[in-house]
């Protein structure tokens, strides 16, 4: 989305019950890397169910900008790559708008490349920092020839002789290993992640699915040690992306929190390092039921049958963080509709998303009368097991607090506003009229 276009305020109200099926849109992870994994495999990759959300496709230019060939037909998506170390030059900057996924697996993908690379991006992703990934970049050899402290826009230029790391993870970040892994893949020799806490393990799935030669051990503490051997001979591969977990939170939590609901969301991954929000919600007593449970892609894949619950506070442990790091913002709103205290420690990694979302939170709610205290690293909500509403809350231009406080709205005492809804096809283009079939009531604002 444009940061200069003219603002879109959005309100939702109570409607009524919410029934019926949904299926949210593809992964956004998988869909990320389907398409950087199809780009530097040799042959054709076919994905099909790909997220067409604004960041997914800006990875898609990116992968075409190093020479890919990336096209949809019909509905599904062709991806031409070049094999491992055969990108081109990009001739011009690699714009990933909002796309912080893409923007920092790029920098791994192409950063041990001997030619130079231009990132930039809109207003939110230029305000984020990036240090994380150019740390071990610059360890192997990378020259970061332009930032703004550690900020975009960034230029990256491979060195002549690029070296494998070991490289520990100081943070639990799926972000940063795959960043890693993915130069490592340029890398002859063997790269090395130590990841103390497990996060999403998509890349490593994917990678060995395209042929890569990878190897991962855990130890009695649960640290995971990741090799990948250097130019490897990846092959095409036809893919189907299953439904994002964070996109199923704004439907279940709704489900949830309006009465009379019961929704099933269908085709939603289930892979265990992204099903915290679920097994958070049914501790504070949610009816889920998962149902049809299967396997694709190497994924594991469900139906998820939501009925409206009588929700308590719960206290979440800090190490189920990585698991349902984007869901905070809707488990936030969940936790003002059940009765008690519910704690959130740990989630300090919210600071920096696309946009400071502990904040953002915190300020929402308390716009709408529900009582919660925010530290540097933690969250509390104290919920009364409903919610007021009435108020406009700030997005900050980000889809996941847009659609957190809309989902409020659907079962507030008053309308619930956000101050702009526009950016929401980041992740979940659909998400009004896929909301409205279920019988959501959505409602133009005038801007203030």
């Amino acid at each position: 989305m444009s940061h200069t276009q003219t603002p879109h305020p959005l309100a939702a109200s109570h409607g009524g019950a919410l029934t019926g099926t949904i299926r949210v849109p593809g992964d956004k992870s998988i869909s990320h890397r389907a398409m950087m994994f199809g780009a530097m495999a040799r042959g054709r990759t076919i994905v099909t169910g790909l997220l067409e959300g604004e960041d997914v496709l800006a990875t898609g230019r990116a992968m075409q900008a190093l020479g890919a060939t990336v096209k949809k037909k019909g509905e599904q998506w062709e991806i031409d790559g070049l094999g491992v170390g055969g990108f081109l030059e990009p001739q011009t900057d690699l714009d990933f708008g909002n796309a912080g996924t893409g923007v920092r697996l790029t920098m791994g993908l192409v950063g041990a490349y001997r030619f130079v690379t231009r990132f930039v991006g809109d207003a939110s992703l230029t305000a984020r920092p990036m240090g994380r990934v150019l740390d071990p970049l610059r360890a192997i050899g990378v020259e970061v020839v332009e930032h703004d402290n550690n900020r975009l826009p960034i230029a990256l230029r491979g060195p002549e002789t690029p070296v494998p790391i070991d490289y520990r993870v100081p943070m639990a970040s799926a972000q940063v290993k795959s960043c890693i892994l993915l130069a490592g893949l340029t890398i002859p020799g063997e790269t090395r992640v130590v990841e103390p806490i497990m996060t999403r393990d998509h890349t490593e799935k994917m990678l060995a699915g395209f042929g890569a030669d990878i190897d991962i051990k855990t130890d009695s503490d649960g640290v995971r040690t990741i090799c990948v051997q250097g130019l490897p001979d990846l092959k095409g591969q036809t893919l189907i992306v299953p439904g994002d977990p964070s996109s199923a939170g704004f439907p279940i939590v709704a489900a949830l929190i309006v009465p009379g609901s019961d929704v099933t969301i269908e085709n939603v991954l289930m892979n265990p390092t992204r099903t915290g929000l679920i097994e958070t919600l049914i501790e504070m007593g949610g009816d889920i039921t998962i149902e049809n449970r299967r396997v694709s892609g190497g994924e594991d894949i469900a139906d998820l049958r939501v009925k409206h619950s009588a929700l308590k506070g719960v206290v979440v442990p800090a190490e189920r963080a990585p698991s349902m790091i984007d869901e905070y913002p809707v488990l936030a709103v969940a936790a003002g509709f059940a009765q008690g205290r519910t704690e959130m420690p740990g989630i300090e990694e919210l600071r920096v998303k696309e946009s400071d979302r502990l904040a953002a939170v915190a300020r929402g709610l308390e716009a709408n009368g529900v009582a919660c205290e925010e530290g540097d690293d933690y969250l509390i909500v104290d919920g009364k097991g409903g919610v007021k509403g009435g108020g406009m809350v700030k997005t900050h231009l980000d889809h996941r607090i847009a659609m957190s406080f809309l989902v409020m709205g659907m079962a507030s005492e008053k309308p619930v506003s956000v101050d702009d809804d526009q950016m929401i096809a980041t992740s979940f283009p659909s998400f009004k009229s896929d909301f409205a079939r279920l019988g959501a009531r959505f409602e133009a604002v005038e801007p203030a």
